[in-house]
């Protein structure tokens, strides 16, 4: 296929904020798809912007990290809001708690929630259930059984299983899917909830200009229903153990390089089957997204492989990857594919390449420019106009922590090179994304809201005290919205033709 037919999905000048979902205020112990969600949406329209970044919103593991999610369909059941369960009479409002709801308290929730469907559905929900059910069955099935069987099991990882099921056993399976037939109803409803608020959520956002923009990680995590139903697709011994995992050479976040422990995809099996295991996870993410940054794009060409038994990614190599037959089969199907390349870390000519021949956008990250000279490509006049700026992203640190933690030196020099602005950090940073070529401009809340280093959302390279950091509608001063959108405008950002 011609250059001309990958244009790229960057139509036109736009601004953006990065907040994920659990960020939000609100009365649970994370942000939910309730009405701060909603009030988030009128203040990114009051302030000018057009699109919100969102990070992944699958099930999450113990970690809470949303690229290590239990499924790469299911929805997160933590950002289901109670308040809009009370809305749609599926609790009664005295259920709505006027203190923090924890977790737990919230499961408790949900599981009324069904309960009160169960005793008297609602004509309307019903038909919605069912044919949520029969849409999503695909993989739904395998969601479900997975999840319950995991519960059946205190949570343990699906190779640590009795064999039977671990293995897939047709005649354990179907006495699972009987034994737990119960559970299965729940979870069957609890995703449907899911992708209810969601989908009205969306609706929202699109009637008053704003695109969703997702992300979507290239890998899915060992303990997932994708790898426990689809072992033949990934590199891993006959217990279900990984042979070989994914993760990063030492780079600028860690000198270690990163070890991520994802099993390795079984790339030639995959190709096999028509690459269906990517067209069915493309379909999710066209469903819940406008725009999708697909993050380490640079394993589309090739991986860092690592051996499982290794504690570190020093020891690692890169491996090939038939991306290009795979985006060629996705634009056969999906056609505009409206994806972003997240093309940070070490870029070959061959990953800039295969970027470039499907027109996918990359991204250019400002904290990363000011060193190396006039020659650094993430310098706001190196963009190219099919790109997305950034002054940081959710691994890095907000970007007046990032300015305070420069040696005296390299700070005279960003002072030097955005003109020794008058304003404050993280303004001059800020207003320099908005004024760079790349259509699209995002800025991470934090540094919408000049927050310092304690406010970042996640340290690469660390387990603990990550993505939990949420906003309060009291920090927002009350002419930011107006001072944001003065400034969109100037620069062109208002996403109109």
């Amino acid at each position: 296929m011609s250059q001309k037919q990958y244009e790229g999905s960057l139509d036109r000048r736009r601004a953006g904020i990065l907040l994920h979902i659990t960020s939000l205020p609100g009365p649970a112990a994370c942000g939910d798809l309730g009405a701060d969600a909603y009030r988030f949406v009128d203040f990114i329209q009051q302030a000018g912007f057009t699109v919100w970044q969102i990070l992944p919103v699958g099930p999450t593991q113990s970690d809470g990290s949303p690229y290590q999610s239990s499924s790469m369909h299911a929805g997160n059941p933590r950002l289901i809001s109670i308040g809009e369960l009370v809305d749609q009479a599926l609790l009664p409002a005295a259920k709505m708690p006027h203190e923090r709801i924890s977790d737990s308290h919230k499961t408790q929730l949900l599981h009324q929630a069904w309960q009160t469907f169960q005793s008297n559905p609602q004509r309307e929900i019903q038909a919605e259930l069912d044919r949520f059910i029969t849409e999503n069955t695909s993989w739904l099935e395998n969601y479900t059984l997975f999840r319950a069987l995991r519960e059946e099991n205190n949570l343990q990882c699906w190779w640590e299983w009795p064999a039977s099921i671990r293995d897939r056993d047709a005649a354990a399976l179907e006495q699972a899917k009987r034994r737990l037939s119960l559970s299965l109803d729940y979870i069957r409803f609890e995703q449907f909830i899911f992708f209810r608020q969601w989908m009205k959520l969306k609706r929202y956002a699109n009637q008053r200009g704003i695109q969703l923009f997702g992300d979507m990680p290239i890998f899915v995590a060992h303990d997932s229903a994708e790898v426990w139903a689809n072992r033949d697709m990934f590199e891993l011994d006959p217990e279900g153990h990984p042979i070989v995992v994914a993760g990063v050479p030492p780079d600028y976040f860690s000198a270690t390089g990163q070890r991520w422990g994802n099993p390795l995809y079984r790339w030639d099996v995959l190709e096999r089957n028509g690459f269906s295991f990517w067209v069915d996870r493309m379909r999710t993410q066209l469903a819940l997204f406008d725009l999708v940054r697909v993050d380490h794009f640079r394993g589309f060409e090739a991986y860092w492989e690592i051996p499982a038994a290794h504690e570190n990614a020093i020891n690692g190599r890169w491996v090939k990857v038939p991306g290009d037959r795979l985006f060629q089969h996705l634009h056969k199907i999906y056609d505009p594919l409206p994806l972003v390349a997240e093309d940070l870390g070490y870029i070959t000519p061959e990953v800039d390449a295969l970027r470039r021949s499907f027109g996918l956008p990359g991204m250019k990250i400002l904290q990363f420019a000011f060193s190396g000279g006039a020659d650094n490509p993430y310098l706001p006049f190196k963009h190219e106009a099919n790109s997305v700026t950034y002054t940081g992203t959710h691994d890095n640190d907000t970007t007046l922590g990032w300015y305070l933690d420069l040696d005296d030196a390299s700070r005279q020099y960003v002072d030097e090179y955005l003109g020794k602005s008058k304003e404050v950090m993280p303004w001059p940073v800020i207003r320099s994304a908005l004024a760079s070529r790349s259509r699209l401009a995002v800025i991470p809340m934090q540094d919408i809201l000049a927050l310092g280093s304690g406010h970042r959302m996640n340290l690469p390279g660390t387990a603990e005290g990550n993505w939990s950091w949420r906003f309060q509608w009291q920090q927002i001063p009350v002419d930011l919205a107006q001072r944001l959108r003065r400034r969109v405008e100037m620069y062109g950002r208002s996403g109109r033709d």
